[in-house]
């Protein structure tokens, strides 16, 4: 086996560092996604000519136990080396290889073949009590996991914040307006006397929300899951607007606004271009802002924007709009999925150039952070 590596000249290095975590996930390696974002920057650092390299820049970022190393070696071999592994259904650069271990039991994976006519043998993982699966991050979990968070995430309601109205509403003694008409109708009914004084109060209705969702290469282990959260949030209460960012801003409000789910999300990712691509999440706020925000989507509305702050553009321009940003709407709140990891610190610079002009810098991972950020957005 030479030291070259073929087929991967002009690929984006965050595009495959995403792509070969998918992988190693798919093995049963557990890899946070802070540990995906730094094997794409030792990708971009060493470059994609040579095997040796690559593979120490994975085991060293992507790698926490030892034991992992077996399982590292077979998914180094089949997606960097062995292109004939990839299975029809994945997209190049992805294949699921899963290493069986002593004790596990097994059971056909109804897919590959170990190149001597047998199925490849796989461990058989079931998903945790919906408690457990609350918390379990999107990025570790199986697709049976993943089906049954989202039908936990159908679950949660979003309620708006509310904001004061012009208009009043009947109020109680201790109110401050006085409501004439009712209170001159009470005295025509008896003869002329003011006896009851009827009060006015401020009424209020829902603020806007607006959810920004990143869908950049990135982001791919929780894009479409946060998707499904800006379903939720759509088609179940008005005055909410959803767009995703990455190269371009697209907004899904309409695609996402029927009761199916499937339907909606089908819908919503036809309509975006750009998915699993750059990041310019200056340049896509400032088209925001122009376009929408200023005009008056964003004015005294809650704005979330769904990101890891992994930003190519010029950090000076994001902070620029994001200043911009906080000036016009009532409250900004950022939803990180790499806050989750331990020890993360936001030193990205796109996430470093935007927090302060944050006022909620949440978790994005899991059902229940997801939960969390509904009561942030309702105040």
């Amino acid at each position: 086996m030479g030291n070259s590596l073929d087929g991967f000249a002009g690929a984006q290095p965050e595009r495959l560092a995403v792509a070969f975590a998918t992988v190693l996930r798919r093995s049963g390696v557990r890899v946070p996604l802070a540990a995906t974002v730094t094997f794409g920057e030792a990708l971009a650092a060493v470059g994609l000519g040579r095997r040796e390299p690559v593979y120490w820049a994975g085991r060293a970022t992507l790698l926490s136990r030892p034991e992992d190393t077996a399982a590292y070696d077979l998914a180094f071999e089949a997606f960097w080396l062995d292109r004939r592994r990839l299975r029809p259904g994945f997209p190049a650069g992805t294949v699921p290889v899963q290493v069986p271990r002593d004790g596990d039991d097994e059971r056909p994976s109804g897919g590959g073949d170990d190149g001597d006519g047998r199925a490849e043998r796989v461990p058989v993982i079931s998903y945790s009590h919906r408690e457990t699966l609350r918390t379990r991050d999107f990025a570790d979990c199986t697709a049976a996991e993943l089906a049954e968070a989202r039908r936990l995430m159908a679950a949660v309601r979003l309620g708006g914040a509310q904001r004061a109205s012009r208009r009043r509403r009947r109020g109680r003694r201790r109110d401050r307006w006085p409501d004439l008409r009712r209170s001159l109708r009470h005295a025509l009914a008896d003869d002329g006397e003011l006896v009851l004084r009827e009060r006015l109060a401020r009424s209020t209705r829902p603020r806007r929300t607006v959810l920004l969702c990143d869908v950049s290469g990135s982001m791919e282990p929780y894009a479409r899951e946060l998707l499904r959260f800006l379903h939720v949030a759509v088609a179940g209460r008005g005055q909410v607007e959803a767009f995703t960012i990455g190269t371009r801003l697209t907004r899904i409000t309409r695609e996402l606004g029927q009761h199916d789910p499937d339907a909606a999300l089908a819908q919503a990712a036809a309509a975006v271009r750009d998915w699993s691509g750059g990041t310019r999440l200056g340049d896509e706020l400032a088209e925001f802002l122009a376009d929408w925000g200023v005009p008056g989507m964003a004015r005294g509305a809650v704005v979330v924007i769904l990101s890891d702050g992994w930003d190519r553009g010029d950090p000076e321009v994001l902070a620029r709009q994001m200043r911009r940003l906080a000036f016009l709407a009532h409250r900004v709140v950022w939803v990180n999925p790499l806050k989750a990891t331990p020890g993360y610190a936001p030193l990205a610079r796109g996430m470093a150039a935007a927090l302060p002009y944050v006022d909620e810098f949440l978790e994005g991972h899991s059902v229940a952070a997801l939960e969390q950020l509904a009561t942030v957005i309702a105040g």
